[in-house]
C-alpha cells in the first residue's frame, strides 16, 4: 500500500481487488473504500446507495504498457429534501470527472501534447506513451480548454492572419509585453476590432501593420491610444522598398561581360527618341540596339553577352530574317 500511496497517489483511496495483463495493457480492478460521498449539487453528504456499475477509465501508462482502470462506483440519493439532484455519481478526486473515460492525470499528458504538436503528431506521440487515443480526441481536448482571462493590455499587437488564403481572413490579437496570444477575432474589420478595444479599455499603444481597416478600428476603438508600426512590417517594408531600388539599377552592379571571341563591328549609335515616358524610351532604344546587332550577324546570345541582357529577352523581340537569309 506503501508502494501504491507513492507511485500511484490517486489511487490511494480505492481498494485494488486484482492487476491483471491483457494483451498489451495492464488492467487495474478497483472500487472505492469511501462509506459515504458528497452531492456536487448541494454539497450534502450521503449514504443510501442508489446502485454500482463499472467504469473504464485510460490511465497513464505502467512501465510503458497501457492502463486501463476498472473503477466500480456507486450511485447515491441525495438526501437534501430542496436539491434538484436526487441521483449522483461518487467521483474520486484527482482520479475522475463526470462523465469522463480518460483519468484526470492522463487528460492533462493529452493536453500538453495536443497543444505542443496538435492532432495527427500528438497521436502519434501519445501512442509511445501507451496512451492509444486518436488525433480527434486531442483536438476536442484543445478545444475543451478554458479561454484564458484577458487582463488589462497596454501594448496590443494586431494583425491578420489566413484562415483560407485567398478568401478568408482572421485577425489575431498579442499581448506584446508577454508576447503571447489573447484573442483571435473571426474577420479583420473595423468593425470587430473597435468593439473589441471598447470591451478590453486600458490599451495605450496599438502595434499594427499597414492595414487601413485596423487603423480605422484602432481609432474608432481606443481613441485615445498611439497607433505604431511593429517590427517585423517596417523591415519588411524597408527590404521591399532596397529590393525595388536595387533592381532597378541591377546593370550596375553586374560585372562587365567578358569580351567575344570574334569582336563583332562596334555598336551602331540609336538617337533616343523624345517622346514617352522614360521607360518607354528605354525600351525602344533597347529594341533598335538589338535589331541592329542582328542586322550585323551577331546571334541571340551575342547580342544578349554584349548588351547585358537575358537571352529570354532578346529571343522573345520579334527579328527580321538575317542578311544571309
Amino acid at each position: 500500500m506503501d508502494l501504491i500511496n507513492v507511485v500511484f497517489p490517486r489511487m490511494a483511496g480505492l481498494r485494488i481487488m486484482k492487476v491483471l495483463a491483457k494483451g498489451a495493457s495492464v488492467r487495474v480492478y478497483a472500487q472505492t473504500s469511501s462509506v459515504t460521498a458528497a452531492c456536487p449539487q448541494c454539497a450534502t453528504p450521503s449514504r443510501r446507495v442508489h446502485s454500482r456499475y463499472e467504469r473504464r477509465l485510460l490511465d497513464t501508462a505502467i512501465a510503458g504498457q497501457e492502463t486501463v482502470l476498472h473503477l466500480r462506483v456507486r450511485r447515491f440519493f441525495c438526501t437534501a429534501g430542496d436539491c434538484v439532484r436526487k441521483i449522483f455519481v461518487e467521483q474520486v478526486d484527482g482520479l475522475t470527472v463526470r462523465w469522463a473515460r480518460i483519468s484526470v492525470v492522463a487528460r492533462t499528458l493529452l493536453e500538453a501534447v495536443a497543444l505542443a504538436l496538435g492532432g495527427r503528431a500528438g497521436a502519434r506521440l501519445a501512442r509511445r506513451l501507451g496512451l492509444g487515443v486518436g488525433r480527434m480526441t486531442l483536438i476536442r481536448a484543445i478545444r475543451a480548454l478554458p479561454l484564458p482571462v484577458v487582463s488589462v493590455v497596454s501594448v496590443l499587437g494586431v494583425d491578420d492572419f489566413a484562415l483560407r488564403r485567398g478568401h478568408r481572413y482572421g485577425t489575431v490579437l498579442v499581448d506584446m509585453a508577454t508576447h503571447q496570444v489573447i484573442d483571435v477575432l473571426d474577420d479583420r474589420s473595423a468593425d470587430s476590432l473597435a468593439a473589441w478595444l471598447r470591451e478590453h479599455p486600458g490599451v495605450e499603444i496599438v502595434c499594427r501593420d499597414r492595414a487601413g481597416c485596423y487603423a480605422d478600428g484602432a481609432a474608432a476603438g481606443a481613441p485615445a491610444a498611439v497607433q505604431v508600426a511593429d517590427r517585423w512590417h517596417l523591415l519588411k517594408n524597408l527590404s521591399d522598398a532596397v529590393y525595388k531600388a536595387v533592381a532597378g539599377h541591377r546593370r550596375c552592379l553586374q560585372p562587365l561581360p567578358p569580351a567575344p571571341a570574334v569582336a563583332p563591328g562596334p555598336t551602331p549609335q540609336v538617337e533616343p527618341p523624345t517622346v514617352g515616358t522614360p521607360l518607354a524610351r528605354r525600351t525602344r532604344i533597347r529594341h533598335a540596339e538589338v535589331h541592329a546587332l542582328w542586322e550585323q550577324g551577331l546571334g541571340i546570345y551575342s547580342i544578349a553577352s554584349r548588351l547585358g541582357l537575358d537571352p529570354r529577352r532578346c529571343a522573345a523581340t520579334p527579328m527580321p530574317p538575317t542578311p544571309n537569309s
